[in-house]
């Protein structure tokens, strides 16, 4: 299929893509990358009237550090954040976590806000942004705001955005705390069937676990012995809701949360 007619703009300025924002509304959608939103325009799964495109900005492609977080703009694709010299360093979580993203096609093309904006529930990106208690920077004409990743993504493929926001930024806490990530995926850059990410707190590990509910998922867990973690992972899989589909049976799903984040939550616990 192709897509439904729509009109193109390629933004000069960003009061250009707010404006277009402001009076188009739902009927408009940003392009960055294209990655997650060409198909749907090909499905008909989406239909704007517009089509913003953003990438001639640079005021959106910058990664900046400071006052202890890592802000990625709106430009920035996934292969210009994993070669940023400093990634290894700042994001730990992020360089383990996006070589799963995709593949190095479509890393050089797609950004990193754009997967986040998709909040595909088996995506990467938005499972380290959960973890490590990340932050997403909306603008519209009239106002910006910043928003917790936990309060961000509202389900399946949906945001708390509201239809004239854009998403100008991202940004990542950088620290040196203990941290690990874990796929399982049919192929190594397919969908995940389920991705867990463990972060080292003060009172203990905070672990995330994508591709099994609607959104990344976070449970905080404190120091405990074996069997009662063993206890209190299984109840987590449990309230996650796994389904079945054609990559993997609910109960597959419920046991690869417990196992893998049995063996990260042990791996970055003091």
């Amino acid at each position: 299929m192709k897509p439904a007619a729509f009109d193109y703009v390629r933004a000069g300025h960003l009061d250009e893509v707010l404006d277009g924002l402001a009076r188009e509304g739902g009927d408009a959608r940003i392009i960055a990358g294209g990655q997650s939103l060409m198909p749907m325009l090909n499905m008909r799964l989406a239909r704007p009237k517009t089509l913003i495109d953003i990438m001639r900005l640079p005021e959106l492609a910058r990664i900046e550090r400071k006052n202890g977080n890592v802000t990625v703009g709106a430009g920035i694709r996934q292969a210009a954040l994993l070669a940023w010299p400093e990634l290894g360093e700042a994001l730990r979580l992020v360089a383990q976590a996006l070589p799963w993203a995709g593949h190095v096609q479509t890393r050089s093309r797609g950004t990193v806000c754009g997967s986040i904006a998709h909040a595909d529930p088996s995506a990467e990106l938005p499972l380290a942004l959960c973890a490590l208690g990340g932050e997403v920077h909306l603008r519209s004409a009239k106002r910006r705001r910043r928003v917790s990743a936990k309060d961000f993504f509202a389900g399946m493929m949906a945001t708390n955005r509201a239809d004239d926001e854009l998403i100008e930024a991202v940004s990542f806490p950088a620290d040196q705390r203990r941290c690990a990530f874990r796929e399982v995926a049919r192929r190594h850059g397919d969908f995940a069937i389920v991705a867990c990410a463990a972060v080292a707190t003060k009172n203990g590990v905070r672990l995330a676990v994508g591709g099994v509910a609607d959104m990344p998922a976070t449970r905080e867990f404190p120091s405990l012995e074996s069997s009662a973690l063993d206890d209190a992972l299984n109840a987590f899989a449990y309230e996650l809701g796994a389904r079945d589909d054609v990559h993997a049976s609910a109960r597959y799903r419920r046991d690869l949360v417990r196992l893998i984040g049995a063996d990260l939550i042990r791996e970055v616990s003091p």
